[in-house]
């Protein structure tokens, strides 16, 4: 006989293992199908919202015991264009708050979400999913291994390439970029404290976050011939590129991962969840790692998700189906909004036009004169559910 819980959620990523625990913590008999992966050597900076949820959910406890705090976005434009902008800094002081969130090592946040999970509710089962159907109200999910388990809500939490997403006949959007991003873990002569720096060369930007001490993540986007090419000359050839990108602003620098060059892309869908299924994280999104986007639109996910099934009437037969589309409904601004920002900023970075570099060099000036527009852009930045 077929297994039967509340909600299956499919993906073992950090949106997949939030919107798992989160699920079974309001109540909900939850099947986690999480298939094994390598460890995830990327971190997250996470906008205090996010950490605010995470640390509500008891997800995380006291985010500096594991974290680093982002108090300052330091921008510089690298560009050698016609137009430049001004150099920009960002203090969170500025909004009154002591940070605007923490970067986090991701298999860092794994391993806390896993030690969050209740006792009971939550079922954890390493599988590939082979196919999702609707029989009889319910979501039936078969494995690669034949095994069978149903649900009223599934949840796809199964990354750019969603099974679930494609079974569930949801539309996307989808652009692959020329530019790919490099990424490794570094140490720099001269600290960089709590600020992240961004270079904003042609081709995007070339970005060290905070990682404590005189540590820090880089995030280097450029076009991917380029990234492979200097990638394949070795750590010599990648320290001499790094000392020319960050303008020795920083004296020496040494590696302490390897490289990791993946492409770029962007993805959207037409809704975010209808009969019975919600896509939440890369499932339902995904773009170029600007503006620190990614894990933040995911959590806001799965807070809209708990939202949405939390205000349906289990007691009702169709009520996945209300959930989900009271989840899209939830989900629609913000994913638009969000979506839109990125790639206008993404693109903006680019672009070789004249009157696009003096749009954007007017932006920064006026981000860096008015005070206001300062604040909104914070606000926006940080994905606040209403702008100030």
């Amino acid at each position: 006989m077929d297994e039967q819980s509340d909600v299956i959620v499919v993906g073992g990523g950090l949106a997949g293992i939030a919107a798992a625990v989160c699920l079974a913590r309001a109540g909900l008999e939850t099947l986690h199908l999480a298939p094994p992966s390598p460890p995830d050597r990327r971190t997250s900076a996470l906008m205090m919202p996010s950490v605010d949820f995470l640390v509500a959910q008891g997800l995380i406890s006291a985010p500096e015991d594991i974290g680093h705090a982002l108090t300052a976005i330091r921008i510089i434009d690298a560009t050698g264009r016609l137009i430049r902008a001004p150099e920009t800094l960002f203090d969170s002081t500025e909004i009154g708050m002591n940070a605007f969130g923490w970067n986090f090592a991701n298999t860092v946040l794994l391993e806390q979400f896993q030690k969050a999970a209740p006792t009971t509710g939550l079922t954890t089962v390493d599988g590939v999913v082979n196919t999702l159907r609707r029989e009889d109200g319910l979501g039936v999910v078969t494995l690669s291994s034949g095994a069978t388990y149903r649900a009223k809500l599934v949840v796809g939490a199964d990354g750019k390439k969603s099974l679930i997403r494609a079974a569930s006949a949801i539309g996307t959007h989808e652009h692959q970029f020329e530019e790919a991003a490099l990424v490794c873990d570094l140490e720099l002569s001269r600290p960089i404290g709590g600020t992240s720096v961004e270079f904003h060369y042609p081709h995007g930007p070339f970005t060290l976050v905070p990682a404590g001490g005189r540590k820090a993540n880089l995030v280097w986007i450029d076009e991917e011939p380029v990234l492979r090419r200097v990638q394949a000359g070795g750590p010599e050839a990648l320290i001499q590129a790094l000392h020319q990108k960050s303008q020795r602003l920083f004296g020496n620098i040494s590696l302490l991962s390897p490289s990791v060059v993946f492409p770029l892309s962007s993805l959207s869908v037409d809704v975010a969840g209808k009969d019975g299924v919600a896509l939440v994280g890369e499932a339902a999104h995904a773009f170029p790692p600007i503006g620190a986007q990614g894990l933040n639109l995911g959590l806001r996910d799965v807070s809209d998700l708990v939202d949405a099934v939390t205000r349906s009437d289990r007691r009702q037969p169709d009520w996945a189906r209300e959930a989900s589309q009271t989840y899209a409904e939830l989900r629609a601004d913000d994913l638009a909004r969000t979506g839109g920002f990125v790639d206008t900023l993404f693109r903006s970075l680019l672009t070789e036009m004249i009157p696009s570099q003096t749009a954007r060099a007017s932006g920064l000036w006026a981000l860096k004169l008015l005070p206001p527009l300062r604040r909104k852009a914070f606000a926006l930045g940080m994905g606040e559910r209403k702008l100030l």
